[in-house]
């Protein structure tokens, strides 16, 4: 009782629905994990087995028969690249936007803006076209190299930019520091809370591309997690334990880089959220 007359009844209400739509997110999770441990006829019983009662890891043995490792070494060399080169050229661009004064400058922030509108299967066929001109189809640079200038990413880093003082610059400047010291000095540690939480996204969105992947990747060799763990169904079309073991197991990674970097992810949605 004397947790509850801690809190108004508003305040608890509130932290009911908080509760309620957490369990419900965090469901689907909860059935793929625990799906991955029942054998196949429980997987698909009516009334369902909330929890294994007996688990076992033959979907996980069956599933080690298959390339798994090769496919999440793939996903990892396309993901981190991208992430890698997404923060790299967004951090530049952002701070270059937000702080330098050019000519052309507010037009291509605002083409920013409606590249952001535009849907990724609009620009695929003209895309498809460069890399088939390139001879890049079925390589690692097809699915790294065009999220550069992700439109979102150069945004998101604009805005934190802008939270620089120009008079911190300035003095760097006038102590001698060149750009590139500047840069990596003086903005690269204030803007860290948004590279965090751009990092988290260009991960996730790289990890989960299937489309993208699906057009570009045309061997075995060259397949990553999502495309694997569809043809999976395909191999495997009832025996649901297998999927939702690899569907655990794609998860996992996306898991760990928000843990990762959840303290950067706060930080930028706090800071966001102050600005706006």
């Amino acid at each position: 009782m004397k947790f509850f007359k801690k809190y108004t009844l508003r305040e608890i209400i509130f932290m009911a629905l908080v509760v309620l739509l957490s369990v419900i997110f965090m469901f689907p999770f909860y059935w793929i994990a625990t799906g991955a441990f029942k054998p196949q006829n429980v997987t698909v019983q009516i009334p369902p087995e909330w929890w294994p009662k007996n688990p076992t890891l033959q979907n996980f043995k069956q599933l080690s028969e298959s390339p798994l490792l090769h496919w999440t070494l793939n996903s990892f060399i396309i993901s981190l690249g991208t992430m890698l080169i997404v923060c790299t050229v967004a951090t530049m661009a952002g701070f270059v936007l937000a702080k330098k004064v050019f000519p052309g400058r507010n037009l291509i922030f605002w083409s920013l803006i409606v590249a952001m509108a535009l849907p990724k299967q609009v620009v695929m066929i003209p895309l498809f076209t460069i890399l088939s001109k390139l001879d890049w189809i079925n390589t690692y640079q097809a699915l790294i190299l065009p999220a550069a200038g992700w439109p979102f990413g150069v945004f998101l880093m604009k805005q934190f930019s802008q939270g620089i003082p120009g008079e911190l610059l300035e003095a760097a400047k006038i102590d001698g520091c060149t750009e590139l010291r500047s840069f990596w000095s003086i903005v690269i540690p204030m803007v860290k809370p948004g590279v965090g939480a751009l990092a988290i996204f260009t991960f996730i969105n790289a990890w989960n591309d299937y489309f993208m992947q699906l057009i570009i990747i045309r061997s075995e060799k060259m397949m990553t997690l999502p495309l694997g763990v569809a043809l999976l169904q395909q191999e495997f079309t009832t025996n649901y334990g297998v999927i939702m073991a690899g569907a655990a197991l794609a998860s996992l990674p996306m898991i760990i880089v928000f843990i990762i970097f959840q303290k950067y992810f706060t930080q930028g949605i706090t800071m966001g959220a102050v600005k706006g």
